[in-house]
């Protein structure tokens, strides 16, 4: 509170505690009367069919008024509530009428339908399981698994937050379907304030009052007008008091602002002249005070408004009458503090300046301020709860740059300052708004707690960004003293983008923010998640706004030319601040011609539009939203503490659905049937169920909701909207009634593998057991069955029993229900096995959620009590059951065991395998019997007891023959081999049982089980060694368990067998390859007779070692028994694919899939194999290979035919040229290119007649690259011919080599010759024929030279006599020794025999011409290529020599236009005429000497010149001098002896050349620069 107490306080206004907002109680605005408005919400709204439906709710929505118990009364004199069954006794349910549908839905992992709907095949059920079953690997599944987190069915609907333009749209619902619909609800309920509005804009008030221009609001509603007079109304509408007629008020100017005092009793004015007044509102005649401007010309020391500015903004600081702050649109701020008047003394005010500065004097006008206003302001209104910062009198001012927080008491002083965020996007909108949040009581949680309040917040914006400070007072410091001012903390706490520029920003309570945007679009956001809630247009409202700003910061906006520009807006936006005000969570707007105030809807308005708008489902779920804070709590009205909201809500969400319930059920009945309703009332179930669910009351969803739906006969609605809450674990308990039609309809429907989903999910305890078992059994719901008796009872044997007693009886029954039985039966063993493999590993079934420990435990020693124990079928012992006894083996004994074991041993043996995995058995349990109550039962003791041991021998005596056969006891036999090696601690087995145990594994019944028993023998034997092992061996054979026999044979050495035994197991042969390796290498260190015996094995399997993999068998012969290479190919001998990759394998091993490294050369007949299965089978890779060869591996005229056959020439030729038949060779490719010279004639001859023009040409271009591959394997074979001659030739001398031109060609010159000749004559040919092509057209019209691609086809074909005649020079020319002239003339030679060939064949002229051109145009291409890329070259070396050269003559800038020395001037203005005259003289002469054109004139004239641009010494350091004479050489030597020229160094220092010598110790006097010998430095850088 402010320690001035000068006035009355009345205290500030009365705030809601808990979002503090201004209490109803006392807020005076619920008693504005509104007599002229019709409020469309006030009157009764009509159902779907004209039923009166009247849901009226209170303005703050916490009560319905005018109804008792339910408000919401959907009137229909015709339906009466159906009796609910709380009022009624409950009756026993009957499963009678049950109607028994069987269930197709198909079972999961290996669990059948609990009921199947008609006979089919016999299947034996895990009987015989085959070997991919594995049965003592797997593992036992319910059906049913555990209950998913989601549901099948959509979730509520939820709301979405879309904002738009349009008022009542802005709030969207979308449903399951994800449809959005538009809400009938308005965000903000706008009144117009008619009487108001008549009395301040009607012409005759405008006439005498002038036009509203500002808003202020608190106990009362106060309008300023142009005329300077404030009109001030109370709630009524009524004119209290009409505030400045008579007085200085009108003659100084329209009103601009106004404010009212804390205690509502005073109100102030500022005008446009720069005047303040200050009124009571009882005594309107006579100003209270009047703050004049101040003239600043006349009295310069006293602070105040200039007459020129308007006051924009005026408040109360405090509570007291005489302290205002104000601020005017020059960017000045004032605070002003009077004292009280006694008697004659008249009252003074001091004026203080607490921002901006005055306008700069005339004298000082060139340098200007930057143009500012104050675009917000506000002072710190008071909060029903104390703060540090009330008596500071805070004031916050918004500038086009900074936000500033002064306080002003006792002293003004700057408390907080930002600038404007850097998020505010540049040449945007011009905006600005703040309001400040006071300090209010927040409610304490409990009584006993302390009060607390909250922290002043302030919100503030530039353009769109919008910033929450908050303000909180710092803890004092050691030095503060006791009277001090408070120290204040200033966080921002949050920042909020808009789309678009805020113009406005108000707090409608401690959470939530009214926001008005520059396109007057109004915003709700939520302060703590600074979330938009909804939108509203106001678009209509035409709020009045008008330009205050413009004026003033024109400048700032269109002509400032400094850096801050980029950052600054683009327009100045009008101002909003003095039309949109917010008064106790109320929004009032000044329009242009009206005056409103708005309401925002709160969460009963909501309900109650959408109710009135027929949508009463979406009304339920938006209440359950309510109810379990979903949705926006703050901004609806509802409080954030949940205990609070649910009692607020739940009344209202009940009442509503009953009278939903009532209206919906009414209109269906009037249309004749409920059923024709059935969408709707599904979509109303589901919703009443989430609601009941959220609330949570059970209670009331079945004794008041379900109840319609029975009378109304859609109850299988109702039931199946139950299926997602029971799913999902949100209903758990369910009433007797219910459960009866629940199980009636999902069997009637076939759906029982849902329904035992369902069961399974609720909460047994409360269910009607003999009820729910009667059904299950009925039913035959055994999953079901199974839990709720578990669950309920605690009792895991009784059901159990009772099953296979069923059972027992069903298979008693006539052969003519054979085949049902035998359904009955596998459905029945889908359910038991599964069922004991859960309750033995401690899961409840068949959920599989773990059991508690001791409840797990009691449960397994029950059931190992009722099959170990001994007991009959009464459950009393049979006399002496222990494994000595005489009667052990009697069929009397261990009846429950027998019974399951003749039901079907396999399976429950293998769930006896999955439950000796846990460590219940062998365990220590004596702690039960302590923990239980009232102890354990012998039963219970005796299960306890149970171990491993005590079940294995119970098993071999009871599973003996005859009474098993061997189907059963190799299960037996398979489950003591899997366990013993697990278990040796705990079963301890005689060798002659395990003895029997092995054979009876070996001699198993069907082959389905063979896999199985062999892994059981091998597991077997990890830990059991039988005495006599070999006697085993007959049978393993018999058996084909190859696995062990390896291992026996490993394990003797006796590796010949083992090699033997891999052969015969032949679905793993490649075991062999691993056997051989192992065998066989050096490592293993066998015997000379052990590796003969193997090799005699492998002989003797050669066939069957080939069939397994010839790679491999390869490979591993190679590397282990390279000398039966000829034994596997000769059992390859009828197929020749393997012996191709057999020997593929063993001559290239890189190409085969098990690449070997080749260690000892091959025979030469595997390599002249290898080459025609090659040629056979892979011709196009003989070349390669053929290349790889040495000379001697292969003999020609073996492999000679094979290879023309195939067509592989070019292999042909190279073995024929190695071989030396080099001449052969040559001319064997000479007819083989004529070969395809013809048939590519051929292809183009008949081209023109071809259908088929994009074969013919794919062809053609085939042929174009054999010719290309087989020239360039005769260029080969010049070449190598030609290098193996050079070697014996002598170098001719010059004279010599003239002679040998005349001579006889050699025989590589023979060669090349008429590799030469044929080439040149096929190109020729070829492209002749080409050249034909072009210009014809083909059927279509398309020319056929573009199908053929004619130019790529004549550009491969001189390709290739390029490529000759290249290899060619290159080959017959000797390479330059010295610089000398080569004397080799072998290309000439080859060339004139060449020319002389062709022009006998040529009898014209045309002819050898066309000879040449074929080519000498081959080399064309590359003539142009080579002159294309010498003018490239050139071009680049063009640009950058210009661009040196350009950088060279822009020489050095000197720094300045003196001398370093000296200090004259030396270039510029100032220099001296005899710069200018010298500069003419020698212009004058070089014109004179290039007119005589005198060499050594012209000579001298360049050196000078060269002097005169600045060359100078390049010294080691790359410190060129630059010297340039002001004058002639000669006059400068006569007269001032060179003192005059100027020296420029690279480091851009000039000097007179004779004041450098100077410094330089006279070294160079007298010399001139650019001189021999001359060596300067740059005295001030070295």
């Amino acid at each position: 509170m402010s320690a001035v107490q000068d006035e009355a306080y009345d205290g500030p206004e009365n705030l809601d505690s808990e979002d503090g907002e201004y209490s109803e109680e006392s807020d005076r605005i619920g008693e504005l009367k509104i007599e002229e408005i019709e409020n469309p919400q006030s009157q009764p709204v009509h159902g779907q069919d004209g039923d009166k439906v009247d849901t009226r709710l209170n303005a703050n929505g916490t009560s319905f008024k005018g109804y008792g118990k339910r408000a919401y009364k959907l009137q229909d004199e015709g339906i009466k509530s159906p009796p609910s069954p709380r009022d009624e006794a409950e009756r026993p349910s009957s499963a009678d009428g049950s109607l028994s549908i069987p269930d197709d839905t198909p079972s999961i992992q290996g669990s059948l339908a609990s009921t199947p709907s008609r006979p089919g095949p016999i299947r034996n059920f895990n009987r015989s399981p085959t070997p991919s079953l594995r049965p003592f690997d797997r593992r036992f599944q319910a059906r049913i698994a555990s209950s998913p987190v989601g549901s099948p069915r959509a979730v509520s609907p939820a709301f979405l937050n879309a904002h738009s333009r349009s008022s009542s749209a802005a709030y969207t619902l979308q449903d399951s379907e994800d449809i959005q619909f538009e809400t009938p609800w308005e965000v903000v309920r706008w009144t117009k304030l008619r009487k108001m509005t008549g009395q301040a804009f009607s012409e005759v008030g405008k006439r005498n009052f002038g036009r509203p221009t500002c808003i202020a609001v608190s106990a009362s509603i106060a309008l300023g007008t142009s005329k300077g007079i404030i009109m001030v109304f109370d709630y009524n509408q009524n004119l209290k008091s009409i505030i400045g007629p008579g007085t200085k008020a009108v003659e100084s100017g329209a009103v601009t602002s106004i404010s009212i005092s804390a205690d509502h009793t005073t109100m102030a004015g500022g005008h446009a002249s720069g005047s303040i007044f200050t009124w009571e509102i009882a005594k309107p005649a006579k100003p209270f005070l009047h703050i004049a401007p101040v003239d600043r010309n006349r009295t310069p020391n006293i602070d105040g408004h200039s007459p020129d500015a308007a006051i924009l903004h005026v408040g109360f600081l405090g509570i007291r009458h005489t302290a205002l702050s104000s601020a005017d649109d020059k960017g000045m701020a004032f605070s002003h503090l009077a004292t009280r008047g006694m008697g004659m003394v008249a009252r003074s005010v001091k004026t203080t300046r607490i921002l901006g500065r005055y306008l700069a004097s005339s004298a000082s006008a060139a340098v200007q301020k930057k143009p500012s206003s104050v675009l917000s302001f506000s002072p710190l209104p008071l909060g029903n709860a104390e703060h540090a910062a009330d008596i500071m009198g805070l004031v916050a001012m918004l500038t086009p740059y900074l936000l500033v927080i002064v306080s002003t008491m006792p002293i003004a002083q700057t408390q907080f300052k930002t600038p404007r965020p850097k998020e505010v996007a540049s040449h945007s909108a011009m905006t600005a708004a703040l309001a400040w949040f006071p300090s209010v009581k927040l409610r304490a949680k409990t009584k006993e707690a302390p009060e607390q309040s909250s922290r002043v917040k302030l919100a503030y914006c530039w353009c769109n960004v919008l910033t929450v400070l908050e303000v909180a007072e710092a803890e004092p410091s050691e030095t503060s003293g006791k009277g001090d001012p408070p120290s204040l903390q200033f966080k921002p706490r949050s920042r909020w983008k808009a789309e678009e520029a805020i113009v406005g920003v108000q707090w409608l309570s401690r959470s939530v923010m009214a926001v008005l945007t520059i396109t007057q679009q109004l915003l709700i956001l939520e302060d703590n998640t600074m979330i938009v809630t909804d939108s509203s247009d106001l678009l209509q409202k035409h709020i009045y706004h008008a330009d205050l700003f413009s004026g003033q910061l024109t400048r700032l906006v269109d002509q400032l030319e400094d850096e801050e520009v980029a950052a600054m807006h683009g327009v100045v936006a009008d101002a909003f601040y003095m039309s949109f005000r917010a008064y106790k969570g109320r929004l009032f707007l000044l329009g242009y011609n009206d005056v409103s105030f708005g309401t925002l809807s709160n969460w009963a308005d909501r309900l109650l539009a959408l109710v009135e708008d027929g949508n009463y489902i979406k009304a339920i779920v938006l209440a359950t939203s309510y109810y379990t804070g979903e949705t926006d709590k703050v901004t609806v009205g509802l409080p954030e503490d949940d205990n609070i909201r649910h009692q607020l809500v739940q009344e209202k969400l009940l009442e509503l659905m009953l009278a939903s319930l009532k209206y919906a059920f009414g209109q269906a009945k009037k249309g004749g049937s409920v059923k024709a309703q059935q969408q709707l009332l599904d979509e109303l179930a589901t919703a009443c169920i989430q609601a009941c669910v959220r609330l949570p009351d059970m209670e009331f969803l079945f004794d008041e909701v379900y109840p319609w739906y029975q009378e109304g006969h859609v109850e299988t609605v109702f039931l199946e909207n139950l299926e997602p809450g029971i799913d999902g674990g949100e209903i758990k308990i369910l009433p007797p009634i219910v459960i009866k039609d629940l199980v009636g309809h999902y069997i009637a429907q076939g759906l029982s593998s849902r329904l035992e989903e369902i069961l399974v999910n609720l909460d047994p305890c409360t269910m009607d057991i003999d009820q729910v078992t009667g059904l299950c059994k009925e039913n035959r719901l055994f999953d079901a069955l199974f839990y709720v008796w578990n669950q309920a009872l605690n009792d895991y044997t009784t059901i159990l029993n009772d099953l296979l007693d069923l059972d027992l009886t069903q298979q008693n029954n006539a052969i003519a229900q054979q085949e049902t039985s035998v359904l009955d039966k596998e459905a029945t063993a889908s359910k038991v096995y599964p069922y004991l493999s859960y309750i033995l590993t401690g899961r409840t079934y068949p959920t599989g959620k773990q059991m508690p420990y001791d409840q797990a435990n009691l449960a397994k020693a029950d059931l190992y009590n009722f099959f170990f124990s001994g007991r009959g079928l009464d459950g009393l012992p049979r006399g002496d059951v222990s494994p000595q006894s005489s009667g052990f083996g009697s069929r009397t004994n261990f009846p429950n065991l027998r019974k399951i074991l003749n039901f079907d041993a396999p399976s429950f043996l293998s769930m006896l395998n999955e439950a000796f995995e846990d460590s219940f058995l062998n365990g220590h349990q004596e702690h039960l019997s302590n923990e239980q109550p009232g102890g354990l039962t012998e039963a219970q003791k005796f299960g306890l007891s149970v171990n491993r041991q005590w079940i294995v021998s119970i098993l071999l005596e009871v599973m003996t023959p005859p009474n098993y056969e061997s189907n059963d006891t190799v299960y037996l036999d398979m489950f003591i081999a899997r366990n013993l090696p697990k278990f040796p601690q705990f079963i301890l087995l005689p060798g002659h049982i395990l003895h029997k145990v092995l054979i009876g594994l070996c001699q198993y019944p069907s082959d389905d089980v063979a896999d199985d028993c062999q892994l059981s023998v091998e597991y077997l034997l990890s830990m059991y060694q039988p005495p006599d092992l070999g006697s085993l061996i007959p049978l393993l054979h018999e058996a084909r368990f190859y696995r062990v026999l390896k291992s026996v044979y490993k394990a003797d050495k006796q590796y010949t067998k083992l090699l033997q035994t891999c052969f015969e197991d032949r679905d793993n042969l490649d075991a062999v390859f691993e056997c051989i390796g192992d065998c066989l290498r050096h490592s293993a260190g066998l015997r000379n007779q052990q590796v003969e015996d193997i090799r005699m094995v492998i002989i003797e399997h050669a066939r069957d070692l080939i069939s397994a993999d010839v790679t491999k068998t390869a490979a591993t012969v190679d590397q282990y028994a390279a000398d039966l290479h000829s034994t596997m190919l000769a059992t390859l001998s009828e197929d020749r694919a393997g012996q191709f990759e057999y020997l593929q394998m063993i001559l290239q091993p890189s190409r085969s899939t098990a690449s070997q490294e080749k260690k000892v050369a091959p025979p030469r007949d595997f390599i002249e194999q290898y080459i025609r299965l090659m040629c056979e089978f892979d011709p196009s890779h003989v070349s390669s290979y053929v290349d790889e060869l040495k000379t001697g591996d292969l003999r020609l005229e073996e492999v000679l035919p094979a290879l023309e056959d195939s067509g592989a020439i070019d292999a042909a030729v190279i073995l024929m040229a190695r071989e030396g038949k080099v001449r052969e060779a040559i001319n064997r490719l000479i007819r083989y290119l004529d070969t395809l010279e013809s048939a590519l004639l051929g292809l183009l001859d008949g081209a023109t007649r071809s259908p088929d023009m994009k074969n013919t040409a794919e062809a053609a271009c085939d042929l174009i690259v054999s010719i290309q591959n087989y020239a360039r394997v005769g260029v080969w074979i010049c070449q190598w011919q030609t290098r193996a001659a050079a070697q014996a030739k002598p170098t001719l001398s010059r004279a010599k080599s003239a002679k040998a031109m005349n001579e006889a060609l050699s025989t590589d010159e023979e060669l090349w010759l008429d590799l030469l000749d044929t080439i040149v004559t096929v190109t020729k040919s070829a492209s002749e024929d080409l050249e034909r092509l072009k210009g014809s057209q083909n059927a279509n019209g398309e020319a056929k030279s573009d199908l053929f691609n004619r130019m790529k086809m004549i550009t491969d074909l001189r390709s290739i006599v390029q490529e000759t005649f290249t290899a060619l020079l290159n080959a017959s020319t000797a390479t330059r020794i010295n610089e000398n002239r080569r004397t080799d003339v072998s290309f000439l030679r080859i060339l004139h025999a060449f020319l002389s060939r062709a022009s006998l064949s040529s009898p014209s002229l045309s002819n050898l011409r066309g000879v040449l051109s074929a080519i000498f145009s081959a080399y064309s291409y590359e003539e142009e290529l080579l002159a294309l890329s010498n003018r490239l070259l050139d071009n680049d070396l063009f640009v950058h020599v210009t661009e040196a050269d350009i950088l060279r003559r822009r020489g050095w800038r000197p720094l300045g236009q003196v001398c370093e020395v000296c200090g004259q001037r030396l270039w510029g203005p100032g220099a001296g005429g005899h710069i200018w005259e010298a500069w003419q003289r020698r212009t004058e002469e070089r014109h004179a000497g290039a007119q005589r054109g005198l060499a050594g004139h012209a000579s001298k004239s360049r050196s000078a010149d060269t002097n005169g641009k600045g060359k100078g010494v390049t010294r080691p350091d790359k410190n060129v001098a630059i010297s340039e004479a002001t004058t002639s050489n000669d006059e400068v030597e006569k007269e001032k002896g060179g003192s005059d020229a100027i020296v420029v160094f690279a480091c851009r220092h000039m000097f007179h050349r004779g004041c450098l010598e100077k410094m330089q110790n006279g070294e160079a006097v007298g010399q001139s620069c650019g001189k021999p010998g001359l060596d300067l430095e740059c005295p001030l850088c070295t």
